[in-house]
């Protein structure tokens, strides 16, 4: 037997990834952008990876995109997450190109394709489920 009191795990932010956090918790999708050579930054950090440059400029962005891949996971990823079978994991691609792994929530499984197109959710949590403060990033089909 799974045990589904477990604590899921969640995000710790740093200084560094703190503004995308704050932004989530606001309902608002935010990467950073190099001020430098323009190319559009995420998971956060402190440098662009294409430049080098620490001149980083955190910018509101849409947050709709496409599924890049996905699967569905029939058996809990980890312990905790025995409650959320089946899991529907995707990498989702932002119209600036960033690549960012998430959850799918409210689609069919059997509807999912590469290419869909997909809308942000801004998963605060509820009153049984501790997000530890923390708002999640999920997508829905758009």
């Amino acid at each position: 037997m799974t045990d589904t009191s477990l604590p899921k795990p969640r995000p710790e932010p740093t200084p560094v990834s703190q503004p995308f956090w704050d932004a989530l918790r606001e309902e608002r999708v935010e990467l950073q952008h190099c001020d430098d050579c323009g190319r559009w930054v995420y998971y956060p950090r402190s440098r662009c990876p294409a430049c080098l440059s620490d001149r980083l400029t955190w910018t509101p962005v849409a947050g709709n995109g496409t599924v890049y891949t996905f699967t569905v996971a029939e058996q809990p990823t980890a312990p905790p997450f025995a409650d959320e079978v089946p899991q529907l994991l995707a990498i989702v691609e932002l119209a600036e190109g960033v690549r960012m792994s998430t959850t799918l929530v409210d689609v069919d499984r059997g509807a999912i394709r590469i290419g869909m197109p997909v809308a942000p959710v801004f998963d605060h949590g509820d009153a049984t489920d501790d997000h530890g403060g923390i708002t999640l990033l999920r997508f829905r089909s758009a």
